[in-house]
């Protein structure tokens, strides 16, 4: 059977949460606690890089999120989560990059710079043009590329399932909204929802790693 390494404080391995439970693919999940299990032996042994989440199949060891999604929509095709028309691909896979290039490194900013600084404002502004972007790209279409669930779905749901907690507010994007509410209702969606405690629990860790970097960086300059 499969197996699934993963935290549920994690939105990458609720990516690959969410499409286990989509799919309806059996698997075993493992539960990795990040105070320090990510660096034991066992698991540098699956992932050198210390970082969930990590899928086993068959013997097959597949790590990076967006990798794991390829993995799983070509080994278990149904139901399909990517279209096979160009246009509608290419727009499923923008999505997915977009998210991770420029929709989630804002959100770490909003959890960690100050609401009066430069670099929030800055984060915002980026995020309302992403927003935007997405918008435009979903058009009059129900899901990303698609009349049904994609893989760029649940990549930028992800993400911005998390903006309204941290006081992004989604009316400003009707048709986002709309599809926001559309993903939240399924069963999948609810069941791997972070409660608020996990969020805050969340946004701490996210504080420590950010200034853990910032300081290696700062190390690493002089």
């Amino acid at each position: 059977m499969l197996k699934f390494y993963y935290n549920p404080l994690s939105p990458n391995a609720r990516r690959v949460w969410l499409t286990l439970l989509e799919k309806e693919i059996d698997f075993e999940s493992v539960l990795i606690n990040l105070d320090g299990d990510q660096l034991q032996p066992d698991f540098l042994a699956i992932n050198p890089f210390h970082h969930i989440p990590v899928v086993v199949d068959d013997g097959f060891r597949v790590v990076e999120s967006l990798a794991i999604l390829d993995y799983l929509e070509n080994k278990y095709p149904t139901p399909a989560m990517l279209p096979t028309k160009p246009q509608d691909l290419a727009t499923v896979r923008m999505v997915q990059m977009v998210t991770a290039n420029e929709l989630f490194p804002q959100v770490i900013s909003l959890i960690y710079e100050s609401e009066d600084s430069p670099q929030f404002a800055q984060a915002k502004q980026h995020i309302d043009k992403v927003l935007k972007f997405f918008t435009g790209t979903l058009g009059d279409r129900t899901f990303f590329g698609s009349e049904q669930l994609t893989l760029a779905d649940i990549v930028a749901g992800v993400a911005v399932s998390l903006l309204p907690r941290l006081g992004v507010n989604l009316n400003d994007y009707p048709q986002l909204q709309d599809w926001s509410e559309r993903l939240m209702q399924r069963p999948a969606w609810q069941k791997t929802e972070s409660s608020a405690e996990d969020f805050e629990q969340f946004k701490r860790r996210v504080k420590v790693l950010v200034k853990l970097r910032r300081h290696k960086l700062n190390q690493g300059n002089k």
